[in-house]
């Protein structure tokens, strides 16, 4: 590979945690604990997001925005976010590890990227301590970036691209041309544009889907069809250059961008 040097993923939905199920059951349990509850759909929709805006969004939805002034006497206010993100960082940190086996292909393509000098990046919206739990089992299963960037290690997370703009110099690659960004979320998608790097949207392993691996295998052909028309529709609606259903099937993806920056083209 001439042109590029770099891939950085997203972590969950995208190289391990198939269907990016583990902070679901984090949130709900956490804003049923308050007496608020809210639905798988309601927690999916901000995924990406560092976990403290995530709740903050999930807290200025109008039906859970009403609930909580139902419940509490007041609209949800700052104390109220800190409260219900101290519940859920252990919750989620509790359930990370049993949620690390990596997604089938990734193993594969992380060996492909380093026989061709790609250097492995990654950034997500977990924290350190999340992360923490996930590594050792998935190095164990093949997958060990060369950098890792956590939510709180920059002044903000996604959409923005400085995640993405401390990840390069980890990887000594500074042109973002010659980056791809992998991520299953919209906002990660916004967060490689942002940062000027090519963009892959994974659509089927992934919070689009948000189904175990088995759960996809049992869809009918005319109903797996329909979600992944509007998986790929919401990545591609993003702005991703690439939609794919799973990081299994990336390697083509950067071997097209790579003679795509051969013949001059940008992101």
């Amino acid at each position: 590979m001439k042109h590029v040097k770099a891939v950085i993923f997203d972590w969950a939905g995208t190289v391990v945690d198939y269907g990016s199920l583990a902070p679901m059951g984090a949130f709900v349990e956490t804003f049923e604990q308050f007496g608020v509850p809210i639905t798988i759909d309601e927690a999916r929709g901000p995924m990406g997001m560092a976990k403290r805006p995530h709740i903050a969004a999930l807290m200025a939805l109008p039906r859970v925005a009403r609930a909580w002034a139902d419940q509490y006497g007041h609209a949800p206010n700052e104390a109220d976010i800190d409260a219900i993100y101290d519940v859920f960082v252990p919750k989620n940190i509790a359930v990370a590890a049993s949620y690390s086996s990596v997604i089938p292909g990734v193993a594969e393509v992380a060996s492909a990227l380093r026989e061709d000098d790609i250097r492995i990046g990654t950034t997500t919206g977990y924290t350190r301590e999340i992360i923490d739990e996930i590594l050792p089992g998935a190095a164990a299963q093949g997958f060990s970036p060369d950098s890792i960037v956590c939510t709180g290690d920059t002044p903000e997370g996604r959409p923005s691209p400085y995640m993405i703009y401390r990840t390069m110099p980890a990887l000594g690659v500074w042109r973002t041309r010659e980056v791809i960004k992998v991520d299953d979320t919209a906002v990660g998608i916004e967060e490689g544009l942002n940062a000027g790097t090519w963009t892959v949207g994974v659509a089927v392993s992934g919070n689009a889907f948000g189904m175990t691996e088995a759960q996809v295998k049992a869809l009918s052909p005319d109903e797996f069809a329909s979600r992944r028309h509007a998986a790929f529709q919401k990545l591609q609606a993003a702005g991703a250059h690439y939609v794919i259903d799973s990081v299994a099937d990336l390697m083509p993806v950067v071997y097209d961008i790579d003679a795509r920056l051969a013949r001059g083209e940008r992101p």
